[in-house]
């Protein structure tokens, strides 16, 4: 009964801060979402950003296994990562309390928001990071920085899909795929330079 109106508070909270943001949101709006008294949240969580802590948790916990399916052992690692980081890119584009706390975050900033975003952004650099590890200890890929390197492809990524729509028509999952493998994997650099024999 206590893991239920735990759960219930935090899926009513997950609701409020999708629809009120966390600015907006109350503990008066989870408490009659989830159809208890303000005082049972208080059981729980000791204030509203111990309360979006705890959701930021949870969501983190379901991108993860949403991420972990994604990864094939039999995909090339360019594969792997393009499938992983569209995963992310579309769990945050169709997520309503991701899309909420984005761009919260973007507009009005405060610490406590800002601290769940980079949960989020932080988890997400550290998955692939560890896919980079793996990689280099294969041979799959030249030894680099992992963190910087998981970063690089991750705003390459973000810049592709969110920033470039802005002004031009989305590209298409297989044109990402395109770009990031001549960007990333092949490089701009010609083979061999020019005059000289390949």
């Amino acid at each position: 009964m206590i893991i239920n109106r735990k759960q219930s508070i935090l899926e009513a909270a997950k609701q409020s801060f999708a629809l009120f943001g966390y600015k907006g949101t109350t503990m008066d709006h989870v408490a009659t979402a989830a159809k208890v008294g303000k005082g049972t949240i208080y059981t729980f969580f000791k204030n509203k950003e111990e309360l979006l802590h705890a959701v930021i948790e949870e969501v983190v916990q379901e991108m993860s296994q949403l991420l972990q399916k994604t990864v094939d052992p039999n995909r090339s690692f360019f594969d792997n990562l393009h499938h992983t980081l569209i995963q992310i890119l579309d769990y945050r584009r169709n997520h309503p309390l991701l899309q909420r706390l984005f761009l919260e975050a973007r507009e009005l900033g405060g610490a406590t928001i800002q601290l769940a975003v980079e949960l989020i952004e932080q988890h997400n650099l550290q998955f692939i990071q560890s896919h980079i590890e793996r990689a280099i200890e294969k041979g799959e890929l030249k030894p680099c920085p992992p963190e910087i390197t998981a970063f690089v492809m991750i705003k390459l990524y973000v810049a592709l899909s969110f920033e470039w729509e802005k002004k031009h028509p989305p590209l298409a999952k297989e044109e990402l795929a395109e770009l990031f493998r001549l960007y990333l994997a092949e490089g701009l650099a010609p083979s061999a330079p020019p005059g000289q024999a390949t």
